[in-house]
């Protein structure tokens, strides 16, 4: 679930956040939840900072497509 700006509205615990699969190994992490109907990402060094959200099914679409 999203609030204003776009930033991610805990549930009763919270959404729970892991480390992308395509983050790098220099510490240029991004983090990814499933929230409510959209995928939250945020940088992993700023977890209180913005957040994108994508429908869940763009998201599928773009983790699915080759890496570059």
């Amino acid at each position: 679930m999203t609030g204003a700006a776009g930033r991610a509205v805990p549930g009763p615990t919270g959404p729970t956040w892991r480390t992308s699969t395509r983050s790098s190994q220099n510490h240029d992490c991004v983090e990814v939840a499933n929230l409510v109907g959209v995928v939250g990402v945020r940088d992993s060094k700023d977890p209180t900072g913005p957040v994108l959200t994508f429908p869940a099914y763009s998201w599928r679409i773009f983790v699915a497509a080759p890496p570059r």
